[in-house]
């Protein structure tokens, strides 16, 4: 490398040094409760893997919870278990709690992205929150094809009609929503319920089509056999068949899981008699989202998208070699402008092609997960919802005592009193209980739960995605083939769900035209919800710059 090249790429690297280092600092608010609730042992913050108090279910000494909280703020590894002092029980480690203070030499600094603070003990929106996913364990086993316009399934409905009489009402546009202060504020739907707030995730199918479909291989032609080519690899879109199983409904197994004990059990896990499906029932995406490599369903959309041959953003089409270059001619004769085109000769590959937007929307995920990690143990530190459900268990003996608490668990309880009276229903075989019916046997992650790492991974990889991709491309078929592009006269408008026991995919023709930037936030909103699905996660905010 010659002088000036070497002064600059320095100028390159110190200019956008300058540039993060200029830029306003991102403010870290939490929402008070871990100090509000300093003096009822912390019981709004995340304390699993600690002692546990058997009869409220609070962590039983406050002081490794201030250990805890001070081995976190001191940034080292080694302090978690030189300095806090953890339940007999514990076996599993929690999951990088140092993350959020490394530097990267790419992008945004981890603490320089914030989000807002989460829904406080008291507010509305908590109750709605806590709701939604005691309701999403009650529908864990019903088709997810039935969360659409005119379903007949009953449960749904019900689950509808209750998240509608809370005060907290989704408006479905981006951000939260408002309390219930107007006509205006209907509510969710059917077709909108679970779906998240982004443009397009509420048209069609409950289910991104990119977590169903295949790319066109030439063995495998079209897309409906749910299989993606890697190279000469191929992966296929079914999932292993949990059984229908709910776990840490009984107080002893959701001590044992606080407590910090390795629970899982592959073996009574999944039902191996069954064949693999296609994602059918939220179950399903449950199980997705226990075992996937985080970004692997946005490497998948972004094969599929490369197979399509979808189009790249316009604005690429001169750096990546697609499309045609259009040149103005003078016809000297007539003395005009001729418009000729000109097929390029040269095109993307390790820079602007598929190599460089396979790498990018993975990359992002290890500084989207450093990023939230910041959030979740420094800043926010919010225990996971299945603690919030043994909150509303054992209310009344929390609060008897700590008498002076000031909110109280029963509020909390009362405030959604027929959710949390169809879950005692559903857990009658453990004793009634309004502990929180998890699809995992070990419950939640042993790292907080806000913000969410799939879902903050879910939109740095979906962002690329979206701009790297023509999202103004629709899912057409045109010949007999399936494809995001522009539509042309002939064009059929497609898209494809599982059928009723996932083993096989179906194909809806021209009833809802499906685009790519809706099935991209879709895609996101999947995976973020499926998490809550599963129990272990609640609403869906993510972070966000300054």
């Amino acid at each position: 490398m010659d002088k000036d090249r070497r002064q600059e790429a320095y100028r390159v690297r110190v200019e956008a040094a300058a540039l993060a280092r200029d830029r306003a600092p991102a403010v870290h608010t939490a929402n008070g409760d871990e100090q509000r609730l300093a003096s009822v042992n912390y019981a709004m913050s995340f304390t699993k893997g600690l002692a546990h108090d058997a009869q409220t279910g609070l962590v039983d000494n406050p002081d490794s919870f201030r250990a805890f909280r001070k081995a976190i703020d001191d940034g080292y590894v080694d302090a978690f278990t030189l300095r806090v002092p953890t339940s007999a029980q514990k076996q599993r480690q929690w999951e990088a709690p140092t993350a959020g203070v490394v530097y990267d030499l790419q992008g945004p600094d981890c603490q320089a992205v914030t989000m807002a603070p989460a829904p406080a003990l008291g507010s509305d929106e908590l109750v709605y929150e806590m709701a939604e996913v005691y309701e999403l364990a009650l529908l864990r086993d019903e088709p997810l094809n039935d969360l659409t316009t005119g379903t007949s399934n009953t449960n749904v409905i019900d689950t509808v009609n209750r998240l509608n009489a809370l005060a907290y009402v989704p408006d479905g546009s981006m951000g939260r929503s408002r309390t219930r202060d107007s006509a205006s504020a209907s509510g969710v739907s059917a077709q909108t319920v679970f779906r998240g707030s982004s443009p397009g995730v509420a048209h069609g199918p409950y289910l991104s089509q990119f977590m169903l479909i295949g790319n066109s291989q030439p063995c495998d032609p079209g897309i409906a056999h749910g299989h993606i080519q890697y190279g000469a690899l191929r992966i296929d879109q079914r999932v292993p068949v949990a059984a229908e199983t709910n776990y840490m409904i009984t107080w002893t197994d959701w001590l044992e899981a606080q407590n910090g004990r390795d629970l899982r059990n592959n073996g009574t896990l999944f039902d191996c008699s069954q064949p693999r499906r296609f994602i059918t029932f939220p179950r399903d995406l449950a199980t997705y989202v226990h075992d996937d490599a985080l970004y692997e369903a946005y490497l998948n959309a972004c094969l599929i998208l490369l197979s399509m041959g979808t189009p790249f953003d316009p604005g690429f089409s001169h750096l990546s070699g697609l499309g045609e270059l259009f040149l103005n001619s003078l016809d000297i004769a007539t003395n005009t402008f001729n418009l000729e085109t000109h097929p390029r000769h040269a095109g993307g590959f390790a820079l602007w092609g598929g190599p460089h937007i396979l790498t990018l929307v993975t990359e992002v995920a290890t500084r989207a997960l450093k990023a939230v990690r910041y959030q979740k143990f420094n800043n926010h530190l919010r225990l996971r919802p299945e603690a919030l459900a043994a909150r509303v268990e054992r209310a009344a003996d929390i609060e008897t005592q700590f008498p002076a608490a000031g909110t109280r668990f029963s509020d909390l309880a009362g405030a959604m009193a027929p959710t949390v009276a169809a879950v005692r229903a559903a857990n009658v075989s453990a004793g009634s209980t309004a502990l929180l019916p998890m699809a995992f046997q070990e419950g939640s992650p042993m790292h907080p739960s806000y913000g969410a790492g799939h879902a903050t991974v879910a939109g740095a990889c979906v962002t690329i995605l979206k701009a790297y991709f023509d999202t103004g491309t629709l899912l057409l078929r045109r010949a007999g083939n399936d494809a995001f592009r522009h539509h042309q006269s002939g064009d059929t408008a497609i898209y494809y769900t599982a059928n009723s026991d996932g083993s096989a995919l179906e194909a809806t023709e021209n009833e809802e035209v499906l685009t790519l930037e809706g099935e991209l936030n879709k895609l996101a909103a999947n995976i973020s919800i499926g998490r809550n699905m599963a129990g272990v996660h609640q609403g869906d905010r993510i972070l966000s710059c300054p």
